[in-house]
């Protein structure tokens, strides 16, 4: 399935979850953001959320520091 992360194209297999995109991103789910066509999704739904064919996800990331 194709799509779009932080505007991006993205080929992804079928039924990917948002929790499998991070981890392939590699990305830790602690310190990330995630929106689904325009919808935050919550990190405990991160395993179960899965990903469809036009997706459009953002992701990001917060950084620490003084």
């Amino acid at each position: 399935m194709r799509v779009i992360v932080n505007g991006e194209p993205r080929e992804l297999s079928d039924s990917v979850s948002v929790a499998d995109l991070v981890e392939q991103l590699g990305l830790s789910q602690r310190r990330i953001a995630v929106e689904i066509n325009l919808d935050i999704i919550a990190r405990e739904r991160y395993a179960t959320q899965r990903l469809r064919d036009g997706d459009t996800i953002e992701i990001v990331q917060f950084i620490g520091g003084g």
